[in-house]
């Protein structure tokens, strides 16, 4: 699925990835595809684990690499698997021997794997592509232990989206601070406007909202170190990131949880709403489909706390990982500097024009006005957290913060009480 993130299965998917995470593995199922590595040292073709199944993204990386082919000489069977399917059965599918090289995602869900030594090392590599890329790209390819062992392809950063035209048309002005975002919300309220869109059917899409109250409120390290089950989740820290969400509630879409996502970043395209906090790849597309893509503009999430300003943000990325022992190491090396150029990137991106390469080096040239933005956005990022299911545990994600964050949008008057609910149930995912 190339809307990474974007769709619902996405989020569905979270259930069976959780179950893989017990380290046992299903019999019978090996890696995806006709052809799956053995993981040992063999010869012949390299192969491509790719997730990467519905016809526009899988036709733009057959491109990819028919070019990488061409170019390197080096032959690469792609096996494609079913975007759920892939990440439902990921543990079995490592263990059985991953393909040469594989498709995965930033985050805790790096990390889990690296530390189970499931995923091939490929810090020397690094030493040769960090000309590509930022450094709170490269901690977001680090694991636990210090080494690299993921290599970035594309991104889409998570901030506030809204019209520019309109907000011309009434005279807002971006705010920069949080006080000044419920000034704004506070005006487009008055004008008789819903001030910022809300559609949470699908459980996932107001935990990004969770992470950029928090992380403002907080700070980085804390927030990474909350999803890892470092922090108590009825803290104060997290008390004081629901206190501050609890402001912005009367200024959300009435029913927001009987919403979906898609029908909220259609208001804002329609007008009826002003402000979403959402994901480039997913307001874009359905601007995309309004052909507003011209009249979308965002900022980022403001300031809440001076000693943290704004020098996080959300952009989840999506990559290359390597098969612990790869059958043709120096081909599997080559494939991934191959992927880690603007080049490629790019190549792959014409499919979707609301993401942006992973590479500081692609051709601002080739992208429309917002991919141009989102890229000095990214650039410029001091730290890049990636999308609270994808830094967390996932069965963590699925089974208690979405329930969690819904029970706050119904009632946002018992925060101690959610709080200490969150931190009890924390306990069955995370050992002190």
């Amino acid at each position: 699925m190339n809307r990474i993130d974007a769709m619902i299965g996405r989020r569905t998917a979270m259930k069976g990835l959780f179950a893989t995470m017990g380290l046992a593995a299903v019999p019978g199922l090996a890696a995806c595809g006709d052809s799956g590595s053995s993981g040992g040292g063999g010869t012949g073709p390299i192969t491509l684990g790719s997730n990467y199944s519905d016809a526009v993204p899988k036709g733009a990386l057959d491109e990819v690499i028919k070019a990488f082919t061409q170019a390197q000489g080096v032959q690469v069977n792609i096996n494609t698997k079913d975007h759920e399917a892939f990440q439902q059965q990921i543990n079995s599918y490592l263990q059985a021997g991953a393909d040469d090289v594989w498709s995965w995602f930033a985050g805790f869900r790096l990390r889990f794997f690296a530390s189970k030594q499931l995923v091939g090392d490929v810090s020397e590599l690094w030493k040769s592509l960090e000309g590509n890329y930022t450094q709170a790209q490269k901690e977001a390819s680090t694991g636990d232990d210090g080494k690299q062992y993921f290599v970035p392809f594309y991104s889409y950063p998570w901030a506030v989206f809204y019209r520019p035209s309109i907000f011309q048309q009434k005279g807002y002005t971006v705010p920069k601070t949080f006080d000044e975002l419920i000034t704004l919300s506070t005006k487009m309220k008055a004008d008789g406007l819903v001030p910022i869109a809300a559609g949470q059917r699908n459980g996932w899409p107001l935990l990004g909202t969770f992470d950029q109250i928090n992380f403002r409120t907080n700070g980085y390290q804390f927030h990474v170190d909350l999803m890892a089950g470092k922090e108590d989740w009825a803290g104060p820290k997290v008390r004081a990131t629901f206190d501050n969400w609890k402001r912005l509630l009367e200024f959300y879409q009435p029913n927001s949880l009987g919403r979906d996502w898609q029908d909220a970043a259609q208001s804002v395209a329609k007008g009826e709403a002003c402000m979403m906090v959402a994901g480039s790849q997913q307001i874009g597309q359905q601007f995309k489909t309004a052909n507003l893509l011209d009249d979308l503009d965002f900022f980022t999430f403001p300031q809440i706390d001076p000693a943290h300003g704004t020098d996080t943000i959300e952009a989840p990325i999506d990559g290359w990982c390597q098969a612990v022992k790869p059958r043709d190491k120096a081909n599997a090396d080559k494939l991934l500097t191959y992927l880690s150029t603007a080049q490629a990137q790019q190549a792959y991106l014409k499919s979707d024009p609301t993401s942006i390469a992973a590479s500081n080096k692609a051709d601002a040239n080739a992208y429309n006005k917002l991919q141009q933005k989102c890229v000095q956005f990214v650039n410029e990022a001091k730290h890049i957290t990636q999308f609270l299911d994808r830094d967390t545990d996932p069965g963590f994600a699925s089974e208690v913060a979405i329930n969690s964050v819904n029970d706050f949008i119904k009632n946002p008057n018992d925060i101690d009480g959610l709080v200490r609910r969150i931190a009890d149930q924390a306990k069955q995912y995370f050992q002190k």
